[in-house]
């Protein structure tokens, strides 16, 4: 017998070709009726026989399209209506749309095909892409997902195209950014010397520049890269020197994997995130020197080419292996519309090659690593933005600001946590307006009013992101404490609300119940119930507060004051230079000085004691460089990290460092034995609180923990133990994964609400 069904599909399913796959499958299984994008995702009315719909149904789970991620099927009968056929209707309107917005897709291996192909029409097209492949999150404007709502509305489809895109039995069967030579997009490449038009001349000049050494901005999905030879040193340094980024390592992009594999010892694990579909920029062990393009650092990160453009670049004859970077100057958001890009990049690429279709908003390349834990991820954006990094038992739609640094935010729209591209350090003029137009962004695109959110922030009451939302007229805010939502963000990842745990938060700062600068916290407890802080670093004083994280001496100053009087810093070995003599001075006189439990200035402290002594230029970079110290060593041995009255003692840890220094121990040992002895220590204590607590859960996350080395020695040690260890995995362990934590905190911890006036009143003396 003919019976109807309603099928609702909720997950990533809009822009993956799954309305066209389930066109093929209903068809297949002899069922009629009709399928459409709407605004919570796909919804589906087949009408046939029990055994073919539940064929159907079957396949549908088993058989999806690669790029889509089913959550969640529901089903319920309905009328029949007797169709005489199935059919792809328009999409549903919504006034709330809840749908998961595809991630942008890397070009499929069909298309490559296509792209390489003389007698194809789309030969050496560098917008050729399908169902299964291309631009979505960077062109969807609107949703539901419909060429209309995305920044190909301007192009009308030639007849060849409209007849793919009506074709059931075509690979571009309503593909929504569809377009050939003869009606869609192209590119041009414009330099001193004018504008070179038509997309084989422009590509072809741009590969020109790139092989005579020259700068050139390429516009790609979520904005432009600069691109230069990574095996010209010269290129590099004017790069550097135009961009203002000293020392930051570059992004490489490489023809193949098989360059990949020449340039970066390359493990199982990482070969895969390099050739997943978020096509990601992966950090690897470097088997070659390219000392400019990695200045002190042991690593690449190595990205594959994911445009048909790159594609034809490498083809064209450019250089094997690219540096690809944001284009930006050091530290301001990416330049992603053509005419900013033009006037803010003038005085560093020589030239642009910049395509017609418009980005819909700028994002960045994802960096990722194969970890001791599993993989982690550094930075999300393309590949993975805006997808659901949780889901959260709760209707009520919220939105977390995040932190100031390395910010993302997060939108909860029915219990979906949608956690955005990374946006960068709210300190910037540039990042606060990306800051504000990710956010428009994502309200207006879900439709959500301002009025009817629960806003959450961090409890610094000096962050941008805390006075912008004292500014907004929501129905409530309030304030989530900085590392809590570290060790939140793990545990939402999980959908573990009521797992306590033993949850350790180690960072560079964030602002504490004391009001004093945190870094090294110990909590347990659980989302539900909240985090009561069991243990810490002892405390250390910090002179002149925030600005010594640019100071690695400044942080040591106020660590060693603790430990020492009676060495002299200013020569052999130290040779520190006069910062740290005023700042010891204010460290004994406790003018100007914070306290701090922060273990990302005891690593500066460390660093500073082996040799890093200067300013630092991007954040970490003195405890990436004391790291890659450690890396060189095999040494086993550990220094002591006691464990006493709730407090990790760093003074032992820093004085056997100092006794060993004065003694000539090569610095990669001694580094060795410090990371080992952060890595021992801890252990030790949180398998004494997870026995006082009864609990075998454990969680890591805040930027400490992006440290391989320590995470391997953590890994090492607790591998015989009868303890589960949890790290981040779908948000970086870093600030910019503080906004998922702040969501699911806010939404079930058992807590009053805090408004940014309230935060504001506790003071701000002490940050």
């Amino acid at each position: 017998m003919v019976k109807a069904w309603s099928i609702k599909v909720r997950g990533v399913v809009q822009g993956v070709g799954f309305r066209p796959f389930i066109y093929r499958l209903a068809s297949a299984n002899g069922l009629s009726g009709w399928v459409l994008n709407a605004g919570e995702g796909v919804e589906i009315h087949v009408e046939g026989e029990r055994d073919h719909v539940c064929s159907f149904l079957d396949e549908m789970q088993a058989s999806a399209p690669q790029a889509a991620n089913i959550a969640s099927v529901c089903i319920d009968p309905a009328d029949c209506a007797n169709y005489g056929g199935f059919a792809i209707r328009d999409s549903g309107e919504s006034s709330k749309p809840t749908v998961r917005i595809s991630p942008d897709l890397p070009v499929c291996k069909a298309c490559l095909k296509e792209l390489f192909d003389e007698r194809d029409r789309r030969y050496r097209y560098p917008y050729i892409n399908c169902t299964n492949c291309g631009p979505r999150f960077s062109v969807i404007r609107n949703l539901p997902y419909d060429r209309p709502a995305t920044t190909m509305a301007a192009w009308s489809l030639d007849q060849y195209c409209a007849d793919e895109y009506g074709d059931p039995a075509s690979r571009r069967f309503h593909a929504q950014p569809v377009a050939c030579p003869a009606c869609g997009p192209h590119f041009f490449f414009q330099s001193a010397d004018g504008v070179v038009c038509g997309d084989e001349a422009a590509i072809g000049k741009t590969v020109d520049y790139l092989v005579a050494g020259k700068i050139v901005a390429v516009k790609g999905l979520g904005g432009y890269h600069l691109a230069c030879d990574a095996t010209n040193a010269e290129a590099v340094r004017h790069l550097r020197a135009r961009k203002f980024r000293k020392e930051k390592p570059f992004a490489l992009m490489v023809k193949s994997l098989e360059v990949a594999r020449r340039l970066v010892d390359l493990s199982k694990e990482a070969e895969c995130l390099l050739n997943s579909l978020a096509r990601p920029i992966v950090l690897a062990p470097s088997k070659v020197s390219l000392p400019e393009v990695s200045p002190g650092n042991d690593e690449f990160g190595v990205m594959l080419p994911y445009t048909p453009l790159h594609h034809l670049l490498f083809a064209g004859g450019a250089p094997e292996t690219l540096v690809m970077t944001s284009a930006n100057r050091s530290s301001e958001p990416i330049a992603y519309e053509d005419e900013a890009a033009l006037q803010k990049l003038a005085g560093i690429a020589d030239g642009f090659l910049i395509g017609e279709r418009p980005v819909a908003r700028r994002v960045d390349d994802s960096v990722v690593r194969a970890g001791s834990f599993g993989p982690t991820i550094v930075r999300r954006s393309r590949g993975y933005a805006p997808g659901s990094a949780a889901t959260i038992p709760s209707q009520r739609p919220i939105l977390a600001l995040g932190s100031d640094l390395k910010n993302t935010v997060t939108l909860v729209v029915d219990g979906q946590c949608f956690v955005s591209q990374h946006i960068g350090d709210l300190d910037h003029y540039d990042a606060r307006c990306a800051f504000h137009q990710t956010i428009q962004d994502l309200i207006s695109m879900y439709k959500i009013d301002f009025a009817d959110l629960l806003v959450v922030h961090d409890a610094h009451p000096q962050y941008v992101s805390t006075q912008y939302a004292a500014e907004l007229h929501a129905a409530e805010t309030r304030a989530v404490q900085h590392h809590r939502a570290h060790i939140a963000s793990v545990l939402a990842e999980r959908g573990a609300w009521d797992e306590r745990v033993i949850g350790v938060s180690f960072d560079g700062t964030g602002y504490g119940d004391d009001g004093t600068i945190w870094g090294g916290e110990i909590f347990a407890g659980s989302v539900v119930d909240g985090f009561e802080r069991v243990a810490h670093l002892r405390p250390a004083s910090l002179p002149g507060g925030d600005a010594a994280a640019t100071f690695p001496v400044q942080s040591a100053a106020g660590f060693l004051s603790q430990v020492t009087d009676q060495v002299d810093f200013n020569a052999e070995p130290f040779l520190f230079p006069s910062r740290f003599k005023d700042a010891w001075q204010l460290a004994r006189s406790g003018l100007r000085c914070f306290k701090t439990t922060s273990l990302g200035r005891l690593f500066d402290t460390a660093a500073a004691l082996l040799g890093f002594t200067r300013e630092i230029t991007f954040e970490a970079q003195a405890a990436i460089w004391l790291e890659q110290l450690a890396k060189r060593s095999t040494n086993t041995a550990s220094y002591s990290f006691p464990f006493a009255s709730g407090e990790l003692d760093f003074r032992p840890l820093l004085h056997q460092m100092i006794h060993d220094r004065l003694r000539g121990r090569n610095a990669g040992e001694i580094a060795r034995a410090f990371h080992r002895g952060i890595a021992t220590g801890l252990c030790e204590v949180v398998l004494n609180l997870c026995s006082t607590h009864n609990t075998d859960m454990l969680v890591l996350s805040g930027g400490v923990f992006q440290n391989e080395s320590l995470l391997h020695d953590i890994q090492s040690r607790l591998q015989s133990e009868r303890l589960k260890t949890w790290t981040n995995r779908v948000v970086p362990a870093n600030d910019g994964g503080i906004s998922l934590g702040q969501a699911a905190m806010a939404a079930l911890e058992k807590s009053h609400s805090t408004s940014p006036q309230e935060v504001f009143a506790q003071g701000d003396d002490q940050t």
